[in-house]
């Protein structure tokens, strides 16, 4: 099983961009299906954006789309979330999490494994 390492959160002004990274350590990272989640203030978690263990196939949250990308390299092991154009609507705990192999789940209770979070705060 894989134990994952968020980082790259910080404070920023609304427009500014982020690139988030989720650092897998252990075996099995490519045949994962990975993804971020987010959770705002007083609120649930929140799908953000997944991708298929090849990389090839990805989704988005209608928040998120257009402005978002989530990629990964499985040479390394990480996962990314490069975030452009940011909102206040866009502060919260964002985590990453894995499921194993190839899903299609937006549900954040499909996904066994989880990191610690990062925190990302957009001032307007």
């Amino acid at each position: 099983q894989v134990q994952l390492v968020e980082s790259g959160g910080g404070l920023v002004q609304a427009g500014a961009s982020l690139r988030l990274s989720c650092q897998a350590s252990g075996r099995g990272f490519s045949g994962l299906t990975m993804a971020w989640f987010r959770q705002p203030p007083g609120q649930d978690r929140k799908y953000v954006a997944r991708t298929t263990f090849s990389g090839l196939t990805s989704g988005y949250a209608d928040s998120v789309q257009g402005r978002f990308t989530i990629s990964r390299d499985n040479d390394k092991n990480t996962l990314y979330l490069q975030m452009n154009n940011l909102k206040p609507a866009d502060t919260a705990l964002y985590f990453c999490a894995a499921a194993p192999g190839d899903t299609y789940f937006i549900d954040p209770r499909r996904y066994p494994t989880w990191g610690q979070g990062t925190q990302v705060t957009v001032s307007s």
